[in-house]
């Protein structure tokens, strides 16, 4: 391996990693509540979003829509960070985080609906259609009830980027025959 290619795998990659590494361990300090987490505002076409331990930094997955507000048939959602501990700013993922960690695979269907599927935990199915008022939403079911998403929130405490002590992941969306609000804490397997 070149010497340059050696330094940059050595000093780019804990950089790459840091905004999605869950670091330290809650051991001596509590667990914030996914409840005091700042909700994301001003995101007209957002879908729903993550927010983890151990920071603030939060995960906006947005409808992808070009200047005239039709849908990029071909790649509908957009996925970007709010990064509140830095002032809020955007920022987008980078290829680590959207090929292991926050990214979606999606596959489009003949009725102009998509499945989507997180590349970190593929076991929930996730589907982007649109509703009766042709607005686009994420749907999934929450507590057997099938449900608008509007949030999820993957408790972290300590491990590494590749293994992180993940103890729960909450959903949280509307039930959409009730109008109810639906929370469900899942263990990942």
């Amino acid at each position: 391996m070149k010497k340059s290619l050696f330094v940059f795998l050595f000093t780019a990659i804990p950089f790459l990693f840091s905004a999605v590494s869950p670091e330290g361990s809650s051991v001596n300090t509590p667990l914030p509540d996914p409840d005091t987490f700042p909700v994301p505002r001003g995101i007209p076409e957002l879908l729903f979003y993550i927010q983890r331990d151990p920071n603030t930094n939060t995960i906006c997955y947005e409808l992808n829509v070009d200047k005239n507000g039709n849908l990029e048939a071909e790649d509908p959602v957009h996925v970007f960070w709010i990064r509140y501990p830095e002032g809020g700013m955007r920022k987008d993922l980078n290829f680590i985080q959207r090929k292991f960690a926050y990214g979606i695979n999606v596959k489009a269907n003949s009725n102009g609906s998509y499945d989507l599927r997180s590349v970190a935990y593929s076991k929930l199915p996730l589907h982007l259609r649109k509703d009766n008022y042709n607005k686009y939403h994420v749907y999934t079911d929450i507590n057997k009830k099938e449900c608008i998403l509007s949030r999820v929130f993957i408790r972290i405490d300590g491990g590494s980027f590749w293994s992180p002590n993940v103890l729960f992941i909450e959903l949280k969306g509307t039930d959409v025959v009730s109008g109810k609000t639906m929370v469900q804490r899942i263990k990942p397997s």
